[in-house]
């Protein structure tokens, strides 16, 4: 599916962003959760719908950039902006040996060694105590360097929004550039394209870098915003998660799985609320949306539309 006119998808953030001043302040505060997950789901789609790598692992760069702009700006004040740009960096500087080592594979192989580098990384920050707290994690992480009025709640949440709208430019100024074409090349048909020159590994190793760095943002921004993070981040449960909301949304929309995030995260605090049986309802609501929305939400809205 092409990707929705970007000039929508801005107004919706937008709208989204000033939400924030008419909310009440917990509608407010899910609402920034929601949007970080809707990031971090738009960093998967890049592998998923783009490059067709199904990774059972994006956990990991979530929770390193999240642990990289903790240590940040607890250990050493560093500004929030910059921990979050710096920790999406240093996502992507470590994406790239372990890029090389995955996109040399593909499909299950691929899928199974992205969620073995996510396990990995949870055996070394309980391990690495001294630096990460170990199983208790890093709390009391601070909104370091903003001025009052971001570091409350409205003003982050405006800050989140404002980085969602960024990593969308950059996801959509990528697939739709030169680069973003040989891509969906090698995608379609790989021999084809690598008999024109393209290497198929160094173009899906850019695609999984880039992946990586807008997840480390989205991690970096989940420890602004909940102060604490913990082992329990690089979860598989988590991988799994953000894989149903691209899924649920329509893979390979960008816009798609940012909706996927945001009907996830609400379907599942108000089951929550209402069963202690929520993840049954939630699996039959995405059972039904696989089976009569295969492209998922955005492919049902253009359909009906």
């Amino acid at each position: 599916m092409r990707p929705a006119d970007p000039r929508l998808v801005l107004l919706l953030i937008a709208l989204a962003g000033v939400l924030a001043f008419v909310l009440p302040g917990h509608a407010t505060t899910l609402l920034t959760e929601a949007l970080i997950l809707a990031l971090f789901a738009l960093s998967l789609d890049l592998l998923v719908g783009h490059a067709r790598l199904t990774s059972f692992g994006h956990a990991g760069p979530w929770a390193l950039g999240a642990y990289l702009a903790g240590a940040m700006m607890l250990s050493w004040g560093v500004p929030l902006p910059f921990a979050v740009l710096l920790a999406g960096l240093g996502t992507a500087a470590l994406a790239i040996p372990i890029g090389w080592l995955c996109v040399r594979t593909g499909g299950v192989t691929f899928a199974m060694l992205s969620l073995a580098f996510a396990q990995l990384g949870y055996a070394v920050v309980v391990k690495w105590n001294a630096v990460t707290g170990g199983s208790d994690g890093l709390a009391g992480i601070p909104r370091a360097g903003l001025p009052d009025v971001l570091a409350g709640r409205e003003g982050y949440h405006l800050l989140v929004a404002v980085f969602l709208a960024a990593a969308y430019l950059v996801a959509h100024g990528f697939i739709t550039s030169p680069l973003g074409r040989i891509v969906a090349a090698v995608r379609e048909n790989e021999q084809r394209a690598e008999a024109l020159g393209h290497d198929p590994r160094r173009i899906r190793l850019t695609v999984f870098v880039l992946s990586y760095f807008l997840a480390g943002i989205a991690g970096a921004l989940y420890a602004g915003f909940a102060g604490y993070v913990s082992p329990e981040l690089f979860f598989w449960t988590v991988s799994g998660h953000v894989l149903v909301m691209v899924i649920l949304g329509g893979a390979g929309t960008l816009i798609g799985p940012m909706l996927g995030a945001l009907v996830f995260f609400y379907a599942e605090h108000e089951l929550s609320a209402l069963t202690e049986s929520w993840g049954l309802f939630l699996g039959l609501l995405f059972i039904l949306v696989v089976i009569f929305a295969p492209r998922g939400l955005m492919g049902l809205v253009r359909r009906t539309s």
